[in-house]
C-alpha cells in the first residue's frame, strides 16, 4: 500500500474518531440524564403503586437501556477504528524503515 494511500486512511479514520468522540461525550452526558430519570421513575412508581408510574418507569427504563446501547457501539467503533490506525501507523513505520 502507497504511502499517499495511507496517509489518506489515516486523515480519514481522524475525522471518522473525532465525530465519534463528540458523539461519545453526548451519548455519556445523555446517559446519565436518563439513567437517573430511571431510577426516579422506578421509585415514583414504587410509592404510587399505579399501572400508570409503573408503565413510565418501564418505558424509561428501556430508554436509559437503548441509550447504554447506543454508547456501548460507539465505544466500541472507537476502539475499531484506534485499532486500524495503530496498524495503519505501524505499517507506515515499517516502510519508512524498509531499505
Amino acid at each position: 500500500m502507497s504511502r499517499s494511500i495511507i496517509e489518506r486512511r489515516l486523515v480519514d479514520i481522524s475525522e471518522r474518531l473525532k465525530r465519534l468522540r463528540a458523539d461519545l461525550a453526548v451519548a455519556v452526558e445523555q446517559s446519565a440524564f436518563m439513567e437517573d430519570d430511571a431510577e426516579d421513575k422506578r421509585l415514583r412508581s414504587l410509592v404510587a403503586e399505579t399501572p400508570l408510574a409503573d408503565v413510565e418507569a418501564r418505558e424509561a427504563r428501556r430508554h436509559s437501556d437503548a441509550l447504554a446501547g447506543h454508547r456501548a457501539d460507539l465505544e466500541r467503533s472507537i476502539r475499531e477504528l484506534e485499532a486500524e490506525q495503530d496498524a495503519l501507523l505501524d505499517r507506515m513505520a515499517a516502510e519508512l524503515s524498509a531499505p
